[in-house]
């Protein structure tokens, strides 16, 4: 069996991470699936899934490596092309990657006990996000 379900987020401009586990654990328990697997894909160019503890000094540090690795005030051929300034967020988005999969035992995802599914807003604009949630197995 597949489920299909999707988070909705409102973010801000600049780099954001938003804790999205609840929503994600909601969606493997409403497809009462016990064995299998959980994908979360973000849909955008500028934006990432990952794990993260999600506490205020990771979500620190991880804004500032993404900075220090990929500059956003470094000429990135995107900007010359375009001149839309996001040329750091699609480099950043690349590097972490738009999907995750979970695995599912006992009608739960399987995580550590500090580790949650985190959307990551990595461009200079306020965005209207859709995460998709695909949970499978039976």
């Amino acid at each position: 069996m597949i489920q299909s379900h999707h988070i909705r987020l409102e973010t801000r401009q600049g780099t954001g991470i938003f804790d999205v586990t609840r929503e994600v654990e909601k969606a493997v328990s409403d497809s009462r699936i016990a064995e299998g697997v959980c994908t979360i894909f973000a849909v955008g160019s500028t934006c990432a899934i990952a794990t993260l503890e999600f506490e205020s000094g990771l979500i620190e540090d991880m804004t500032q490596a993404l900075e220090r690795l990929f500059p956003q005030h470094m000429i990135y051929e995107h900007e010359r092309r375009w001149h839309d300034g996001n040329g750091h967020s699609h480099i950043r988005a690349s590097f972490l990657g738009q999907s995750l999969v979970v695995p599912i035992t006992g009608g739960r995802l399987v995580l550590g006990t500090w580790q949650q599914v985190v959307f990551i807003e990595l461009d200079n604009k306020p965005r209207t996000r859709a995460v998709v949630v695909q949970v499978m197995g039976e």
